[in-house]
């Protein structure tokens, strides 16, 4: 199973990527084990400067920006 992390405040932005990214692991009919972080203390170990960010198996996938589910599929593959 992928452990699946999404980086962010919580704002509208963190929302929509942590669901295009379930919708993306329902296309891939994975499982992943989603885990919101919102700690900036946690972030900053990332070296991620701008949210959201998407970390697959504790690398650092994007930053900054929210992907539709087709491409998150790609990092999660």
């Amino acid at each position: 199973m992928l452990k699946v992390q999404i980086l962010g405040s919580g704002c509208k932005k963190c929302y929509t990527l942590t669901e295009e990214t379930k919708k993306a692991a329902k296309n891939l009919g994975i499982e992943i084990d989603l885990e919101k972080v919102s700690d900036f203390d946690k972030i900053s170990e990332f070296g991620v400067m701008s949210t959201p960010a998407l970390v697959v198996n504790g690398e650092v996938k994007f930053s900054g920006e929210v992907k539709k589910a087709k491409k998150i599929e790609e990092f999660l593959k």
